[in-house]
């Protein structure tokens, strides 16, 4: 089973969201890689080399997701991703209220434009992750092997 993360940061919050997303996939023995967000075209991901597919953003701005990302977000809707499951998780700060990492949200909306199976509810960790978020983070990944494995 293989896996690709993708993130996008500022603080270094969204890498270390990423690097348990990655630990726990090493840990099931799930071959994973990390990436950086905008070096990454969504058309140019494969059902054939790839099972499952993470995007990790940070939300910017009132709401919207990172300029880095922009480009893959908007490639989505136009991307065929059928066969591959599809986690969206990130951090975020729940001062911004309303607006807290909406663009979890936002991105799980794309990857439903492009054939892609949710293979978990996202999970929107305040900040840099403590022991509860790793722990849900680390139920999220379960839950995207247990998917392709289904």
């Amino acid at each position: 089973m293989k896996a690709r993360v993708f993130y996008a940061t500022i603080t270094g919050n969204n890498e270390d969201v990423a690097d348990v997303i990655i630990d726990t996939f090493e840990s099931e023995g799930v071959e994973v890689t990390k990436e950086d967000i905008q070096m990454v075209d969504p058309h140019d991901i494969s059902a054939d080399e790839t099972d499952i597919v993470v995007v990790v953003p940070y939300t910017f701005d009132k709401g919207t997701v990172p300029d880095e990302s922009l480009d893959f977000f908007e490639d989505l809707e136009d991307t065929d991703l059928s066969g591959i499951v599809y986690g969206v998780s990130g951090s975020g700060d729940d001062f911004y209220g309303k607006d807290f990492a909406v663009a979890i949200d936002k991105f799980e909306a794309q990857f439903e434009k492009s054939g892609a199976t949710k293979g978990a509810d996202g999970v929107k960790v305040n900040l840099s992750p403590d022991v509860e978020a790793t722990e849900e983070l680390q139920a999220f990944t379960k839950a995207l092997i247990a998917k392709v494995n289904a």
